[in-house]
């Protein structure tokens, strides 16, 4: 499962959910750290509809990121 970056609070399946469609990031609910999602997972993200079902399926893979993963 997902850990802040910050403070190593685990982060629930939804909380990773709802962090896979923001783009602004989501503040930590235990240290308030905005967190994102690693420049690794945004890869595994571009699949497309396979996005979804990771987010859904193995949130466990997902790591967060203190910096939003700018494409360029």
């Amino acid at each position: 499962m997902a850990k802040c970056t910050n403070c190593g609070q685990k982060w629930t399946a939804r909380e990773i959910w709802k962090l896979g469609w923001s783009k602004e990031g989501k503040r930590c609910s235990n240290c308030g750290e905005k967190q994102y999602l690693s420049e690794e997972t945004q890869g595994l993200l571009t699949l497309g509809y396979i996005s979804l079902a990771l987010l859904i399926i193995v949130p466990f893979k997902i790591k967060l990121s203190k910096k939003p993963y700018l494409k360029l």
